[in-house]
């Protein structure tokens, strides 16, 4: 899963949010220089990443993606994710979207200390461009997609490939998102260790 549900599934909970929006860019031991509530954010983002990996709905989503983005395909499947949960009404309106998604930055910016450098650094852009609320447009996964291309190494494509596959394919990605994302859901709720919202 991308930011935008890695954020959702942590429930309102601060804590919780800046261990899986930080998971990624802790390696190793580095994870017990957090406190325990961060670490369990830490180890819920990467239950959700294995969950999601395994998940039949996934494995589908992956393969519209296989022929023209190989391995790539499912970091390319993890924005689109995102897009479909920023346009899945269950979930959110634009004006809850964007309060949100301003709600994340903020918790995010009390934590400032706390976060990684090389987060830090990445935080600053997905803020100011406000990648949350912006996962709802078609052209905002465009753009994600082409940051994923410029920091790939082993992937020559242009973005127009990958975003063509999302373009051509929408409907049946769309899918695969409404099979997966109730399964998510149970499963990070089950997970949590505090009162759900």
């Amino acid at each position: 899963m991308n930011y935008l549900a890695h954020a959702y599934l942590s429930f309102h909970d601060p804590a919780i949010t800046v261990g899986q929006m930080i998971a990624d860019f802790v390696k190793g031991k580095q994870i017990y220089s957090y406190d325990e509530r961060i670490q369990q954010g830490i180890r819920l983002h990467r239950a959700l990443d294995e969950f999601t990996d395994g998940h039949p709905a996934t494995r589908q989503a992956k393969a519209v993606f296989q022929p023209d983005c190989g391995p790539y395909g499912p970091v390319f499947m993890d924005v689109v994710y995102d897009h479909f949960l920023a346009n899945d009404p269950e979930h959110f309106s634009l004006p809850s979207l964007a309060s949100f998604s301003a709600s994340t930055y903020n918790i995010l910016a009390a934590h400032q200390e706390q976060l990684p450098p090389d987060f830090q650094r990445f935080f600053a852009y997905m803020r100011s461009e406000n990648w949350l609320y912006n996962y709802h447009k078609r052209d905002a996964i465009f753009q994600s997609f082409s940051g994923i291309v410029r920091r790939a190494k082993y992937f020559s494509k242009p973005a127009t490939v990958p975003f063509g596959v999302f373009e051509t394919h929408y409907e049946t990605l769309a899918l695969c998102y409404r099979q997966f994302f109730p399964d998510a859901l149970d499963y990070m709720k089950s997970r949590y260790e505090g009162d759900l919202p």
